[in-house]
């Protein structure tokens, strides 16, 4: 008995629906990156283990699929390390290559080798399925795409508000009113720890911070002080678990408690900076928010962060999120090429879409008209009229077999088809056509050009 197929966990298929559905966000995402004059590159699926590996941290690695070298692998494997069991040092000897983990070490290895060739300020962005060897669960899968944009080669601010303006202008697109543009700067972070004495706790301090909204104040407190950040220094983080209100107000209050900290105050500056510009300039469906305990990305961001939230009342994880970075080229060499990006969780965006029941109908267009055989002759008659069909912009197609018309018309209703046109010998003698309405149930005889008219209403 042949065994049943299956797919490798954390893996999907998509049918026909799903895949329109993921291609309409995928297509507004891409006109919006184009629009705003963002280039498209695309990179390997895999690549030179050593581009990927110590690039994303000990858990990151962990992650990362390797490929086996190809032929006899383990005719060059370390054979202490396959004898004493050391997955650490035999891996290196029979994988050499590896798929990609996401999309940004890739692009800083692209920058890097075609430096000579790219125009600076470079602005790139990408579409493609990256892989993880996570532990799959419900919103988290070992394959996936990612939707990037960075700016290489620019220290301007003005790059933070044109990411701002492209967030909402996808959102709006695909009418996904309400969302809420998160912004932080690290270096008011950067400021806070140093402020509290805790500069050399900077991760710790904001990883427990980053909590405030799920675990509350006093959880937070506590676990600063197990981290051996002082009660005094604690003490002073007072007026920041109160803190709200409009971004220019939380601006004032982050002056005064950022007074003693140059790098704090530089941090205020630029969102106040990008704030100025985003109230001149508007947003048509988003809202910015200053939120001082957004975290992300802490590793590799040096100036602002975004993360981006779904419309009130529906639950779900952030579904957007980028930063700028300093020196992101830097693991390959390229000094002093800063650069800023974000991405789209397509995921996480079309499982909100569902919910809210935002695709539009046109998205599952499918074949609006579908032709019935009844012979050679009469197939042949209907494939001219679907060319012409076809060239107007209609789909339109020809039942394959000359089956029972009651077979026919049950595959124009599963498949949702809204015309069904018959041609016998009447309608060829007569070069007309019988188009029947699926969902009125309604039919005429009709000449093309009537017929191409109705259908397109």
């Amino acid at each position: 008995m042949a065994q049943k197929p299956s797919i490798p966990k954390g893996t999907r298929d998509f049918n026909p629906e799903q895949v329109a559905k993921r291609n309409y966000i995928f297509n507004t995402i891409r006109g919006a990156f184009e629009t705003f004059g963002f280039q498209p590159i695309e990179t390997p699926s895999f690549e030179n283990s050593d581009t990927l590996m110590g690039k994303y941290g000990d858990e990151g690695d962990r992650l990362i699929f390797k490929i086996l070298n190809s032929g006899d692998y383990l005719n060059k494997a370390n054979t202490d390390a396959y004898e004493e069991k050391d997955s650490n040092k035999l891996t290196p000897s029979i994988s050499e290559k590896a798929l990609r983990y996401d999309l940004t070490v890739p692009f800083a290895r692209y920058v890097v080798q075609h430096q000579n060739d790219i125009e600076f300020p470079f602005k790139r962005y990408q579409i493609q399925p990256v892989w993880r060897a996570d532990r799959p669960q419900k919103g988290r899968f070992r394959e996936f795409y990612q939707c990037d944009a960075d700016v290489v080669g620019s220290k301007s601010l003005w790059q933070e508000v044109e990411f701002i303006q492209l967030y909402d202008t996808v959102f709006s697109k695909l009418q996904l009113e309400g969302v809420t543009i998160k912004i932080n700067n690290r270096k008011i972070l950067s400021g806070i720890a140093e402020v509290i004495g805790a500069s050399n706790k900077l991760i710790d301090f904001t990883v427990a911070l980053d909590k405030l909204d799920k675990i509350g104040e006093d959880k937070v407190k506590e676990e600063m002080l197990s981290k051996g950040i002082a009660q005094e220094g604690i003490d002073k983080l007072q007026p920041l678990f109160s803190l709200s209100g409009s971004f220019d107000s939380q601006i004032e209050s982050l002056k005064t408690i950022l007074s003693t900290s140059n790098e704090g105050l530089k941090g205020i500056e630029e969102l106040a900076f990008i704030d100025n510009a985003i109230t001149a300039l508007g947003l048509k469906t988003a809202t910015l928010q200053l939120d001082v305990t957004l975290a992300r990305g802490l590793n590799y961001y040096t100036g602002a962060i975004f993360e981006v939230a779904a419309p009130k009342g529906v639950k779900m994880g952030s579904i957007g999120g980028g930063g700028r970075y300093d020196d992101l080229t830097g693991i390959f060499g390229l000094k002093d090429v800063s650069g800023v990006g974000i991405s789209f969780g397509l995921d996480r965006i079309y499982l909100v879409l569902e919910e809210l029941n935002l695709f539009p109908e046109a998205v599952n267009k499918n074949i609006e008209v579908l032709f019935i055989n009844f012979g050679d002759n009469e197939a042949l008659f209907s494939l001219k009229a679907i060319n012409k069909l076809r060239a107007n912009g209609i789909n339109a197609e020809l039942y394959p077999d000359a089956a029972k018309m009651k077979k026919q018309m049950m595959h124009a209703n599963k498949r949702n088809i809204p015309f069904v046109v018959l041609v016998g010998e009447e309608e060829i003698n007569s070069n007309t056509y019988t188009l029947k309405n699926m969902v009125t149930g309604t039919q005429d005889k009709i000449e093309l050009e009537q017929l191409i008219e109705t259908v397109k209403k």
